[in-house]
């Protein structure tokens, strides 16, 4: 497949890096992230590139960006891609989960071994969201639970609930890539999860636990509807979203009566858990 290889450069990577890439990989189609010294490297199929996208980001974004476009070798790119792509090990209290892909070392000295193809999706728990949404999940009683994975991507959240006991395990993505990629990694790791393809209008039934793993704007604008679906006592938990960010997102939450109950913070970003 060919790639568009996008550069940006901007003189404050500290903030910025961080936003601009989950602008191009949650609002637009970028595929995968490298980050460079003064910026980062944005990759896109050459079938989806969409100029208009681009530019309109540009110009829209809170700070000056400069940018070039090159179209890349037709080349196995997940392959090129898979030589650096590393193993995580999340720790929590008292247990560790590894998440690995297929071409990665089993380990036996772990509480969880996820098995996670991520065809350069997001969710392989690299990113401090992931990884903090991974620690609840760990954390929490999951037994007999029914559980919403808001926005799945490669459905690792959900994956491990349903290991940790979880009846019934609900997997959404507005994304078909990502919803096939779910379907992938629920075999590959012998775990039964309803996956479906859709956003949050397309919500039925009512769940113990939702994780929703998106980003701000997102999030306000669906929170409503998943407190509709949220039985009274359960729980919400949210990421996707940066530390300065917390206050409009509890905010939101108390004016749908739930109540924050904890939070984590990594590397400047945040995670929640709401209870109603």
């Amino acid at each position: 497949m060919k790639y568009i290889e996008v550069t940006f450069t901007m003189d404050d990577t500290s903030l910025f890096r961080d936003i601009l890439v989950d602008t191009l990989g949650n609002e637009g189609p970028y595929e995968s992230f490298v980050e460079t010294k003064d910026g980062v490297k944005a990759y896109v199929p050459a079938n989806q590139y969409d100029k208009h996208f681009l530019e309109v980001t540009v110009e829209t974004f809170p700070v000056p960006l400069k940018y070039k476009v090159e179209e890349m070798e037709d080349k196995n790119w997940n392959e090129e891609w898979e030589k650096g792509h590393q193993a995580v090990l999340v720790e929590y209290n008292g247990g560790s989960v590894w998440v690995r892909a297929p071409f990665h070392p089993h380990r036996t000295d772990v509480d969880y071994e996820l098995i996670i193809e991520p065809k350069m999706s997001f969710g392989t728990a690299h990113h401090p969201t992931t990884y903090m949404m991974l620690s609840y999940v760990a954390e929490l009683d999951m037994v007999g639970r029914r559980v919403l994975d808001m926005g799945c991507g490669t459905a690792v959240l959900g994956i491990l609930a349903k290991m940790r006991g979880a009846d019934y395990v609900e997997g959404v993505d507005i994304d078909e890539w990502a919803f096939n990629n779910a379907r992938e990694n629920a075999s590959a790791n012998n775990v039964d999860i309803t996956l479906k393809l859709g956003d949050a209008g397309t919500l039925q039934g009512n769940f113990d636990i939702i994780i929703a793993n998106i980003n701000r704007n997102i999030l306000l604008a669906d929170m409503e509807r998943y407190a509709a679906v949220l039985n009274v006592g359960g729980t919400l938990l949210l990421s996707g979203f940066y530390e300065a960010d917390e206050g409009v997102l509890i905010a939101r939450a108390n004016e749908l009566g739930m109540t924050l109950k904890s939070k984590k913070n990594r590397d400047g970003w945040s995670a929640l858990q709401l209870m109603k």
